[in-house]
């Protein structure tokens, strides 16, 4: 996994829209929700949570497609559709970010999965900790630091 004085640097498929990570990830999430397969046309998708102050659009102006109710905003690129990031009303501690879209993208195994009550019944990832629905917020802080613990 990258380190804390490592940039990171992604974009969307056309390469469009850009953007720059200058923070270690907080965790790595794969999320079965029913709205995630759909956007993303596959089984789950995957999260890097990126502390909202260290990620940054660097070329492009995305837009918000996907769901759009008033607590989630999903960007995408506005000319080939690509998923790009998730921001969440009201929470600006981090950034969810795809992180298939990073130039190396080769660490971002799933640390949690969350909503697996949808998951497909041929679908596994080596998580370590799966939850039903999201995990309690209670637990958030324990989870982040048992993340930053494996990544040493």
């Amino acid at each position: 996994m990258p380190k804390q004085d490592h940039t990171m640097t992604g974009q969307c498929r056309c390469g469009q829209v850009q953007f720059k990570i200058t923070a270690t990830p907080i965790m790595t999430a794969a999320c079965h929700c029913a709205g995630c397969q759909v956007m993303s046309s596959s089984a789950f998708s995957l999260t890097a949570m990126i502390p909202g102050n260290a990620f940054e659009v660097t070329q492009g102006d995305p837009v918000i497609g996907g769901l759009h109710g008033p607590d989630q905003h999903h960007f995408f690129c506005p000319h080939c559709m690509t998923w790009m990031f998730t921001r969440i009303e009201g929470i600006d501690a981090f950034v969810n970010v795809r992180p298939t879209l990073l130039e190396d993208n080769r660490w971002t195994t799933p640390f949690i999965e969350t909503m697996t009550r949808n998951r497909l019944s041929w679908v596994s990832t080596p998580a370590q900790y799966q939850f039903d629905e999201f995990p309690p917020m209670d637990r958030l802080q324990e989870l982040m630091d048992a993340f930053s613990a494996a990544q040493d």
